[in-house]
């Protein structure tokens, strides 16, 4: 792990700048980018590449939470702005539509592509990504991604892979819910496995391992998204999104989003009594009382826990939060409630079944079906998706 540490890590972006590639010289360029796309100096992406290519960045797009990272909350659009450094358009792709239309892309001939995802199925920016590679290819439009580290390892993947009928903005392909790649070899499984079929080029990492986690890699950690503020909210993340499905607190509204939950009315004795313990492989709960400034329980005490990492190589962030949910469920049977649509602009479907990918398993927690058996019940589709997946590893 020490040497893991003294790694210096160079990203897409980075290499781009260093040798930008002879095909992009002379063509009008636009970047879908947000807050976390710097250099290792806090640089962002505009800055870097307008100062290397004078005059090439013609258009700009935004993801879900808006160009500068500042709307909250799923279902809370962006509008086009403009850009107030370089007095260019920025067409936001959670707005009034989440997929690029021709006039997004008229003002360019190439898309450069540099967001830091969040290694978890449910994370938005790559069916941005996916989008915006659909519209590149009805539209005659190269695609150039600027890859980035998973922040929780290429390693390890974890889950049940999306079922078709759960298809939704939060999950547009059977990936598991840790799917261990990187933005850049996500983009060559869409482009090629999942048919989309676009112009892509996509410019790789210096010095990246696929057993980092995003401490290791010696690069900054700018926030890609509000309730995302470090690296560990993101190693917690793809377990504790399920409680955006629920009515218990997520953390959102603190300052420790999806590190903590909890609710008013959970009994955390009792929890470690059915859990046997506060520690689980991995990690540590804490027993911890937050009050949210905002979002569920606004101003409202909540009773629950904080998840502290002493091992992420042993902690498993779905599988725990699949039985921290299912003790809630049980011991919370009159108080507990999964949260009613909408969510992410899916008005029939319960949030629940589109985070966890499938309503089937959402029915076995609720039946108190052994986590193992539910767990054992994915396993040869997630392995076939790890074999499946390593053909586009570029690492």
């Amino acid at each position: 792990m020490s040497v893991l540490r003294r790694a210096h890590v160079q990203t897409g972006l980075e290499n781009f700048i260093a040798s930008p590639p002879e095909a992009i010289l002379g063509h009008r360029l636009g970047l879908l980018c947000n807050p976390a796309s710097v250099d290792r100096n806090f640089s962002h992406a505009t800055e870097v590449i307008n100062a290397a290519l004078p005059g090439q960045l013609t258009a700009l797009y935004s993801p879900q939470h808006g160009f500068f990272a500042e709307k909250q909350d799923n279902m809370i659009e962006s509008e086009h702005l403009t850009d107030p450094l370089l007095k260019i358009p920025v067409f936001s792709l959670y707005g009034e539509t989440r997929m690029p239309g021709k006039e997004m892309f008229d003002p360019i001939d190439i898309l450069l592509i540099d967001l830091q995802d969040a290694g978890t199925r449910v994370y938005t920016f790559i069916y941005t990504m996916s989008y915006c590679m659909d519209a590149a290819g009805r539209f005659g439009k190269k695609v150039i991604v600027l890859d980035r580290p998973n922040p929780i390892s290429g390693v390890t993947v974890e889950g049940n892979c999306l079922c078709p009928d759960c298809a939704s903005f939060v999950g547009r392909y059977p990936l598991p819910m840790r799917h261990g790649l990187t933005i850049g070899e996500l983009s060559l499984l869409f482009n090629r496995h999942y048919g989309i079929g676009c112009d892509l080029e996509v410019i790789p990492m210096k010095g990246w391992k696929r057993g980092m986690y995003f401490q290791d890699t010696g690069l900054p950690w700018v926030a890609p998204s509000p309730n995302l503020p470090t690296p560990v909210s993101a190693m917690v993340y793809p377990g504790q999104v399920l409680w955006e499905g629920t009515n218990i607190s997520e953390g959102r509204g603190t300052t420790q989003p999806f590190e903590v939950f909890g609710a008013p009315f959970t009994d955390t004795e009792k929890m470690l009594a059915v859990l046997g313990g506060n520690q689980v492989p991995g990690a540590i709960l804490r027993r911890h009382i937050f009050e949210p400034t905002a979002n569920k329980w606004k101003g409202i005490p909540c009773k629950g826990f904080q998840i502290h990492i002493t091992d992420p190589h042993q902690y498993s962030p779905y599988i725990t939060t699949l039985r921290l949910l299912q003790t809630v469920i049980f011991l919370c049977k009159d108080s507990f409630k999964w949260k009613s649509p909408p969510y992410e602009y899916e008005f029939e479907r319960l949030p629940a079944d589109l985070i966890i990918g499938s309503s089937e398993i959402r029915k076995r927690i609720e039946n108190f079906d052994k986590i193992e058996d539910i767990v054992y019940s994915w396993k040869k589709e997630l392995e076939a998706f790890a074999e499946m997946s390593r053909k586009f590893h570029l690492y």
